[in-house]
């Protein structure tokens, strides 16, 4: 038996001259959250359609839940996809207890599981609405609810959050929570840093179709340098004297005042610029350090290219 619920060795995809996922391996643990991330066009979409054998790999291999091909084991396997579509007409308990149906789940079990999936999320009182009557966040909610109704082992969400409202972005990480609870692996991608910041065991940063890391969020944070921000009358020849300092570089933030970003040596420590900055008289109207968020590591990493990786 395998540890892994998915595994990835040298994948590629080209249509003709372009290559839209280049030499892809990685390995997912059964039971783990793992975040597929990266800015649109990356290649986010194109590997989950390869994993789930929608499209074949032009070259590498692949092996979901020890089998060959995600066809293999259907059953086992929930899957949102990016485009999102459901039976306008029909009612939402009804869509869900059909989707189970469809991974051979009997009629009562899905029915029941139907009601107590939109119990449980926030939706008992519009089940017996169809679902052209229900608000775009509401209707997605009820499609992420049918992909996972089955209860698999392995699931698979693209872009799980897009569309949805602030509130209804925190309903999904609940559900993704929930679904890791009962052993379940999960793998979703993004572009929105912040939902994979609160909840992956473990990421992919993946850009122009090339994985560029793949890790823990604190093996994340630690590819970063050292740094701090100061605000204050300051010139940039008396902060790269202090002590530690590589690079002094100017920043702007929106509706705050612009300042200067310090990159440190690798064994700085950030303390020791603020004592430095008392004991030189340097007047400072803010200091800021903290650990850098994932957008940060990947703007860092990937540079201009992940403007489309957004905090939000």
């Amino acid at each position: 038996m395998t540890d892994l619920a998915l595994q990835l060795q040298g994948v590629t995809k080209r249509y003709g001259d372009f290559t839209a996922v280049d030499q892809v391996s990685l390995e997912v643990p059964k039971g783990s959250i793992y975040g597929f991330l990266g800015p649109n066009g990356a290649g986010k979409t194109t590997t989950i359609r390869m994993i789930l054998d929608i499209v074949k790999p032009t070259a590498g291999s692949i092996s979901v839940l020890g089998r060959p091909s995600a066809l293999d084991v259907r059953d086992r396997i929930g899957y949102l996809p990016e485009e999102k579509g459901l039976y306008k007409k029909m009612k939402a308990w009804a869509v869900i207890a059909y989707f189970a149906a469809l991974k051979r789940v009997d009629r009562k079990t899905a029915k029941n599981k139907a009601y107590e999936l939109l119990e449980r999320y926030g939706l008992k009182d519009f089940a017996d609405s169809k679902i052209e009557a229900l608000s775009k966040g509401m209707s997605q909610k009820v499609q992420v609810l049918a992909s996972i109704a089955h209860d698999p082992e392995f699931v698979i969400l693209d872009e799980p959050f897009s569309g949805l409202d602030p509130v209804n972005q925190q309903v999904m990480e609940e559900v993704i929570r929930d679904m890791s609870k009962t052993g379940s692996t999960i793998v979703f991608s993004t572009h929105v840093m912040a939902h994979a910041e609160r909840i992956c065991d473990r990421i992919v940063l993946i850009a122009k179709g090339q994985i560029i890391f793949d890790g823990t969020i604190p093996e994340a944070q630690r590819s970063m340098p050292n740094r701090v921000r100061l605000v204050g009358d300051v010139e940039e020849v008396q902060l790269t004297g202090l002590p530690g300092v590589q690079q002094a570089r100017t920043f702007e933030e929106e509706g705050r005042d612009g300042g200067w970003e310090l990159i440190l040596d690798e064994s700085a420590d950030p303390g020791d610029i603020l004592r430095a900055c008392f004991d030189q008289r340097i007047e400072l109207r803010s200091y800021d350090h903290r650990e850098p968020t994932l957008h940060d590591v990947f703007v860092h990493l990937v540079g201009e290219d992940a403007r489309e990786a957004t905090l939000r």
